[in-house]
């Protein structure tokens, strides 16, 4: 489970969305997701992830979304 205010390498991050170095790097270029450089090493906030991995629902369609998925 991601959690919103962790902070990911970009291997994990790649292991948790499934897609390659290049296709994560390409996300990065294109301002699909939001990273930063720490050290030289890219890194992802928890909430990016989840924002990835999320579709957009309106209102109560979101709540009842995230309410079946944290329970899962």
């Amino acid at each position: 489970m991601v959690n919103e205010t962790e902070i990911y390498t970009a291997d994990e991050t790649q292991k948790l969305l499934k897609i390659s170095d290049s296709t994560f790097r390409r996300l990065i270029k294109k301002g699909i997701l939001r990273a930063g450089k720490i050290g030289g090493q890219y890194r992802v906030l928890g909430r990016e992830i989840l924002r990835i991995l999320s579709p957009e629902l309106p209102g109560k369609l979101r709540h009842t979304y995230h309410k079946i998925v944290d329970n899962f």
